[in-house]
């Protein structure tokens, strides 16, 4: 069957065509500034990538022209939309009311909304893409994978925070982590790659890119995770902070005279590794600094890999032992300089790095000597391809 994954945030879509039987991408792309001016871009498989430049007011006309696309006489995946047998929605929370993917029907979109004062800038933006396809694409089985599912094995002495229990029963304040559909991925396929038993296993997975997060994954169940109520918990990363002194907000406010939105946006879009730095979020330029002599983005990489091999260590302790780490996402994936210096924190693990292996891109690699006492493998994330699966599973 042939499954459309969507991906839409408050101006952007992104979007894949994907035969479930063989894996394989038929087309994917996305749409850009939506609301403003609007552009799709367009690749099938096989082919060069097409940009169209239109208007698209709202999520709705940037779906009809991804669906257009993909019937497209000369560059369409396939011939008809009857051929598209399901739809698989990110949704990025779903607080206590979701622990799996479901079936979206009128009682899920309720809940999915409900849940919106815990992701205000993401969540209403997937009920968006929800309702326009439904409305395109009427009668066609639509399931909601939540980034927020993965983590709800974790335990009370997990999620639960130091403050007065009546904020958790009231509110529902607790750590929620995200990336989840990563972290199930990724756990699962590293056991696979490495011959681990995974009901039997403890995993920690590093999903490290501009938003970054780790989780201790035990049995193929998450026990704990990095994120938290938001995703601004946890490690430092490309414009957030991670964690830190609560005080620091009440400190800051008063000398730079801010309001609670404004040390929000502090804290959410000019910190991390940027703030670090005063140079930027992405670590090839944070490299490239450091050869050239750049202090603070040396430190700013420092920072970073320290925080993580910190949360690798307390999930070790959390899970009384490792079998395997596995690095993904763009920075755990592609940046050899950050796994070096995380793994040089855990030789007390022996571990041991295979410098010529973590050279390596692209492809499933163990990046630890086979004498190693805990293998360390970089697998690459497919978000989509899980999102995918977990529809074909419903569906």
């Amino acid at each position: 069957m042939n499954v459309l994954v969507i991906n839409c945030g408050s101006s952007s879509l992104k979007y894949q065509l994907i035969n479930s039987d063989t894996e394989a991408v038929l087309a994917k792309g996305l749409c850009e500034r939506i609301g403003i001016d609007g552009r799709l871009v367009y690749q099938k498989d096989g082919c060069d990538k097409e940009v169209t430049e239109a208007a698209m007011p709202t999520h709705k006309e940037a779906i009809q022209m991804v669906l257009d696309a993909l019937v497209n006489e000369k560059t369409g995946a396939i011939q008809s939309l009857k051929e598209v047998n399901a739809v698989g929605h990110r949704v990025v929370h779903g607080g206590e009311k979701f622990a799996s993917s479901v079936v979206i029907g009128d009682e899920v979109l309720a809940a999915i909304e409900e849940c919106n004062d815990l992701a205000p800038l993401h969540n209403p933006a997937n009920l968006i893409g929800i309702r326009a396809c439904q409305e395109l694409m009427p009668g066609v089985p639509m399931v909601a994978v939540f980034d927020t599912a993965f983590h709800q094995t974790m335990p009370a002495k997990a999620y639960l925070y130091g403050l007065p229990y009546e904020y958790y029963e009231k509110y529902k304040v607790r750590r929620y982590g995200f990336h989840g559909t990563s972290h199930s991925f990724v756990s699962k396929h590293a056991a696979e790659f490495l011959g681990l038993d995974l009901a039997n296993s403890k995993i920690v997975v590093c999903h490290l890119g501009n938003g970054a997060s780790i989780s201790a994954v035990v049995n193929g169940e998450c026990v704990d995770t990095s994120m938290g109520l938001t995703p601004l918990e946890g490690l430092v990363m490309g414009t957030r902070s991670g964690d830190i002194d609560p005080a620091i907000m009440e400190f800051i406010a008063k000398k730079e005279n801010l309001d609670i939105a404004g040390i929000m946006n502090v804290l959410n879009k000019k910190s991390g590794v940027q703030g670090l730095s005063k140079l930027s979020s992405d670590f090839r330029d944070l490299e490239e600094g450091m050869e050239a002599g750049n202090e603070l983005a040396a430190n700013a990489m420092e920072v970073f890999c320290y925080r993580v091999a910190k949360y690798v260590g307390s999930y070790v302790a959390a899970m009384n032992g490792v079998d395997a780490i596995a690095f993904t996402a763009g920075i755990g994936e592609n940046a050899c300089l950050v796994r070096e210096k995380v793994l040089g924190y855990l030789g007390y693990l022996g571990i041991t790095l295979d410098t010529e292996a973590n050279g390596k891109r692209g492809d499933d690699c163990v990046i630890s000597t086979a004498d190693s006492k805990v293998k360390v493998a970089v697998i690459p994330t497919n978000e989509e391809l899980a999102i995918c699966r977990e529809t074909v599973a419903l569906v």
